[in-house]
């Protein structure tokens, strides 16, 4: 399928305001040990105090982060994330619950207790394949409840492709999808879903912005598993000499060029990582980015690195 190439004319207004106003952090690693490309664990509490100082200092306003994601929500109410937008996502049930309402209130009201918050910008399902079970009505009437009452400003739904979007988003009414988008991974395009959910009124938030690190990795980091896609590491490698760019500007250019796109989740290990980011910048020229996109799941879903 034909994908456009992302053409960057130079920027003519502030990169700085244009790329903060997009990004979130993902927190994840705040939680848990997380990323192919992670190589110092979870990160400890004083480094993630002082990325998000580094972040809000840069206008950086939006956090993303899950009941999932290990001790990630206590982390961030110990720093203090009051003057951030957070986003979070509800756990999927177990098995039968007496009331879906209550489960889903009981949840939301622990996390914001963690998180040291009184609402959430955004409250998304991390599961929500149950939705289309028996008691997927009751689940989104909870999440409207939640919504109603100001627990959050927002609902919506983490996928892991659109694909899934096919079965969900014709029957229900939400705020915010959040999946994954890169150079590699660009389902969201080539399947319309980005402009059926523009079109729609639906804020889009994508992740998985370098691939988890694996974007970024030289050749001789890269594990000896992903050699199966040599061709196509070739190729990127190849092109990423000769147009001059970092393989950071580059992630960040493609992603950055889709308007319709509203939150741009990063995540960094540290603050010099951090830092990179902010400090990348974007081409001051005009630049075409090849078409690298790759179908095979194996590599763009990270779920499924474990098998390889």
């Amino acid at each position: 399928m034909y994908t456009r190439p992302r053409v960057f004319e130079s920027w003519e207004y502030d990169f700085q305001f244009v790329i903060m106003s997009k990004l979130a952090i993902g927190t994840v690693q705040f939680g848990i040990p997380y990323g192919i490309a992670n190589r110092f664990g979870q990160v400890d509490r004083n480094e993630a105090r002082a990325m998000l100082a580094l972040a809000q200092a840069n206008q950086i306003r939006t956090l993303d982060t899950a009941v999932d994601y290990g001790e990630s929500e206590s982390v961030l109410g110990l720093i203090g994330v009051s003057q951030f937008d957070v986003v979070s996502k509800l756990p999927a049930f177990a098995g039968e619950v007496s009331s879906v309402s209550q489960w889903a209130s009981a949840h939301a009201t622990a996390s914001l207790t963690r998180l040291g918050i009184n609402q959430y910008a955004s409250l998304l399902l991390h599961r929500p394949s149950q939705l289309l079970d028996a008691m997927g009505a009751d689940l989104y009437r909870a999440l409207c409840q939640l919504k109603d009452r100001g627990v959050t400003r927002k609902i919506g739904i983490s996928v892991y492709s659109p694909a899934e979007l096919e079965c969900i988003i014709p029957k229900f009414d939400f705020d915010v999808v959040q999946l994954p988008f890169n150079l590699f991974d660009r389902r969201l395009l080539t399947s319309g879903w980005l402009g059926k959910l523009k079109d729609r009124g639906i804020e889009v938030h994508t992740r998985s912005t370098f691939l988890q690190g694996l974007l970024l990795m030289a050749g001789h980091e890269r594990p000896e598993k992903f050699s199966i896609w040599d061709n196509l590491w070739s190729k990127w490698e190849s092109w990423i000499a000769q147009s001059g760019l970092s393989p950071m500007q580059s992630c960040l250019a493609y992603v950055l060029g889709f308007d319709e796109i509203d939150k741009i989740i990063i995540g960094a290990d540290n603050t010099i990582q951090l830092l990179e980011i902010i400090e990348s910048g974007l081409p001051q020229r005009a630049v075409v980015i090849p078409d690298f996109a790759c179908q095979d799941e194996r590599l763009i879903n990270p779920s499924s690195w474990g098998t390889l």
